[in-house]
């Protein structure tokens, strides 16, 4: 089954909150400033991956994010 993976550097994550707004389902923000990636799991430290089945918003969430700290995979 073909699907995404959301590879996303939270240390990279200057706050803009873009994410958040257009991915809620996937993208909240933290009290640290920064957003988190839900269900996501931390492959290396402040890198998270999230894999979906649909791309959804989270290919707008992506292209939102002014320092490109979302990428989206093809798997």
């Amino acid at each position: 089954m073909a699907g995404f993976k959301i590879i996303y550097d939270r240390d990279a994550c200057i706050g803009a909150a873009a994410c958040a707004a257009l991915d809620p389902e996937r993208f909240e923000m933290n009290d640290d400033g920064k957003a988190d990636l839900l269900k996501g799991k931390e492959d290396k430290p402040g890198l998270w991956i999230l894999k979906i089945e649909e791309l959804g918003e989270a290919q707008e969430a992506a292209e939102s994010c002014p320092v490109d700290a979302i990428k989206i995979e093809e798997l």
